[in-house]
């Protein structure tokens, strides 16, 4: 903390600027189909808190008065306390009111400081780093407490410089969000297409001219690979390398993926002879979490728990049809699940039924949604460079090393 600070600016703890709110312990007997909806860890999925599926709770059970400090509201952001994603940092950008659960903070600023740029603040490699080195690892899960994660040290510039910072900022993270809240619709749309033409016809039967193919008859279904882990060095992380995709990053995606969490050398591509995935290819993960739906951006890899669908010549159908087609299906039905780990296998996947209708039926929809998805994947290629382009501002404005007027 040493370095040569702008003028005006001082460190600071955090806990000196922002209160660390440690959420509500509600117990499971309360959660149900009704009630207010409760945010937990698994619904911190960095950048953002994912609302689609929270669990609710009735808080009849509880004094009102009492709840008050554990909610939320639009552009509030909590952090994971605990557990695998410990310190990971979701924003809520829906207009909501929601709770928290325990082993969930939130961070709220004091008066005269901005929110947004205490986000940014720990928004970043730093915190992280910080988090790891200060984890309690004497309990049987791994935890952080409120008073550690008060520590953490931030540069803060004077009131309206904090504006003026997260403003610049702010206006990249909206544009991204805009960006995948129009990839959902879309995808909502095709998805609603899709149904209306070849889900609802085959509730009674197949149409005349239809049939019905087993999906290893007409792709070329491959497994990934991991290398051995214990071998650090096969693992890279030069974003020249190869990117390698797990089922955490099929989890973070709006329907194309085009980066993953971590790359592998050339090297153990060639020695463990794991197969490449071509682009716009269609990925199932079949394992662990099971039902994850995407399509690939440029040649990439895959880890075990995930199954690829190359297209054979002359296939009638496209990547964005067999798409949609696995997104009507409901896995659970398809293989045993357990406390631990859900999983089905590539024999089953191979003999999944698809129907396909005659040939003018499916040029018709694919001149209908190949335009969606063109934008949609012109959309993932925008939201990349909006990312880039926030993550190259982030360190340089938070130092002062590039300043904004204000």
């Amino acid at each position: 903390m040493s370095e040569k600070i702008p003028k005006g600016w001082k460190w600071v703890k955090l806990g000196e600027v922002a209160e660390v709110v440690g959420g509500f312990a509600f117990k499971s007997q309360h959660f149900g189909k009704h009630g207010t909806p409760v945010v937990k860890i698994k619904d911190i999925k960095p950048p953002y808190i994912d609302v689609e599926e929270l669990e609710k709770v009735d808080i009849s059970f509880y004094n009102d008065k009492n709840l008050k400090k554990y909610y939320i509201e639009k552009d509030d952001f909590v952090l994971a306390m605990t557990g695998a994603t410990i310190g990971k940092i979701g924003i809520l950008k829906r207009d909501l009111k929601l709770l928290i659960n325990q082993r969930v903070a939130k961070i709220v600023p004091k008066d005269m400081i901005n929110k947004s740029f205490i986000y940014y603040s720990i928004n970043n490699n730093t915190f992280q780093q910080f988090i790891q080195n200060n984890i309690d690892s004497n309990s049987a899960q791994e935890n952080i407490s409120s008073q550690s994660i008060s520590r953490f040290p931030i540069l803060l510039p004077p009131l309206p410089e904090q504006k003026a910072i997260a403003e610049v900022l702010s206006s990249i993270d909206d544009k991204i969000d805009l960006l995948h809240r129009q990839n959902k619709t879309l995808e909502e749309m095709a998805m609603t297409l899709f149904r209306q033409w070849f889900v609802e016809p085959t509730k009674d039967g197949l149409p005349e001219g239809w049939e019905e193919i087993s999906l290893g008859e007409i792709f070329d279904i491959g497994i990934g690979r991991t290398p051995p882990r214990k071998e650090s060095y096969w693992f890279s992380l030069n974003p020249k390398d190869i990117r390698w995709i797990s089922v955490k990053d099929l989890g973070s995606i709006d329907t194309y993926i085009i980066n993953t969490s971590e790359l592998l050398k050339e090297k153990a591509v060639k020695k463990f002879n794991i197969p490449i995935i071509p682009d716009n290819t269609v990925l199932l993960s079949f394992k662990l979490t099971v039902g994850r739906i995407g399509i690939t951006i440029g040649e990439m890899v895959s880890n075990e728990a995930i199954a690829h669908f190359k297209l054979k010549p002359n296939s009638k159908i496209s990547s964005n049809y067999l798409y949609l087609f696995l997104k009507t299906l409901d896995f659970s039905t398809f293989g045993s699940t357990s406390s631990i780990a859900e999983a089905i296998n590539s024999k089953i996947i191979k003999e999944i039924k698809i129907q396909i209708p005659d040939d003018e039926l499916i040029l018709s929809f694919q001149r209908l949604i190949d335009p969606i998805f063109q934008k949609i994947r012109y959309n993932t290629f925008q939201i990349q460079t909006l990312e880039k382009l926030r993550d190259t501002l982030l360190p340089k404005l938070m130092s002062g090393e590039v300043r904004v007027k204000f």
